[in-house]
C-alpha cells in the first residue's frame, strides 16, 4: 500500500502535539456541607426562655392572688417548654424544698445566677465561632469556584496550544517542503498549517455551532444523494450478456 507523504506528515504532527500538551490537574477541594443556622437555633431558645420565665413570674403572682388552680397551671405550660428533669436533680430539688432555709435558698439563687451570666457569655463566644466559621466556609466556597474556572481555563489553553503548535510545526514542514521536495506537496502542508492555527478561533466563534450543524447536514445530503444517484445508475446500466456472442 502507497503511503501519502503529506498526509503521514500530518498526522505525525498532530500526534506529536497531543502528547507534549496536557491538562494541568488542579486538586478541587470538597464543598463543605451546609451547617445549622446557629442565630435561628438560639433564637428558638430566647423564645423558649422567654416563655418558662413568663410563666413562673404569673405564677408568683397568682400564688401570692391565692389561685392555686392557676399556679399549677402555669407551671405545667413552663414544664411544657423544658426537657425532663434528671433523678439526681429532682432528688436535691424535693430534698432542698424540705430542709433548705432562707440562706441556703439564697445561696442558690446565687449560683443560679452566675450559671445564667456564665451560659449567656458561652453563647456569645459560640456565635462568634460560628459566625468565623460561616466565613471561612464561604471563602472555601468561593476558592472552589475559582479553582474550577482556573481547570477549564487551563483545559481550553492546552487544546489551544495543542492546534497552535500543530499548525506551526506544518508550516515550518510545508516550507520546508515547498523548498526541497517541491510546491505539489509543500502547498497543502501550508494550507492545511494555516487551517490548525485557526482552529481555536473557529471554534471559540459563536457560529460554529450552526455552521457545523450545517456542514454536517450538507455533508449528510450529498451522501445521500450520491447513494442514490449510484443505486439508479446500476438499475438503469444495461447488462451485457456473460461470455461470448454464439455465431
Amino acid at each position: 500500500m502507497r503511503l501519502d507523504l503529506p498526509a503521514c506528515l500530518i498526522v505525525a504532527v498532530v500526534l506529536a502535539g497531543c502528547s507534549s500538551s496536557t491538562p494541568p490537574k488542579l486538586d478541587v477541594p470538597v464543598p463543605a456541607p451546609a451547617a445549622i443556622d446557629l442565630d435561628k437555633v438560639g433564637q428558638g431558645l430566647d423564645v423558649i426562655d422567654s416563655r418558662v420565665a413568663a410563666a413562673v413570674v404569673v405564677a408568683r403572682e397568682l400564688n401570692k392572688a391565692g389561685q392555686p388552680a392557676k399556679v399549677d397551671a402555669e407551671l405545667s405550660v413552663a414544664a411544657a417548654y423544658l426537657p425532663p428533669p434528671g433523678d439526681g436533680d429532682l432528688a436535691v430539688a424535693r430534698q432542698r424544698s424540705a430542709t433548705a432555709s432562707t440562706a441556703e435558698y439564697d445561696a442558690q439563687l446565687r449560683k443560679a445566677q452566675e450559671k445564667q451570666k456564665a451560659m449567656e457569655a458561652a453563647w456569645l463566644t459560640l456565635e462568634s465561632q460560628a459566625a468565623a466559621n460561616k466565613k471561612a466556609v464561604t471563602d472555601r466556597d468561593a476558592r472552589i469556584a475559582d479553582l474550577t474556572d482556573e481547570l477549564d481555563r487551563a483545559r481550553k489553553d492546552a487544546s489551544m496550544s495543542i492546534w497552535t503548535i500543530t499548525g506551526a510545526a506544518l508550516a515550518v514542514i510545508g516550507a520546508l517542503c515547498t523548498a526541497f521536495v517541491g510546491p505539489r506537496i509543500g502547498i497543502p502542508l501550508l494550507l492545511c498549517g494555516a487551517f490548525a492555527g485557526a482552529v481555536p478561533f473557529i471554534i471559540e466563534s459563536p457560529w460554529f455551532g450552526w455552521i457545523a450543524a450545517g456542514t454536517a447536514a450538507v455533508a449528510a445530503a450529498l451522501g445521500i444523494w450520491w447513494l442514490f444517484d449510484r443505486v439508479r445508475d446500476d438499475v438503469n446500466e444495461p447488462h451485457l450478456p456473460d461470455g461470448p456472442p454464439k455465431e
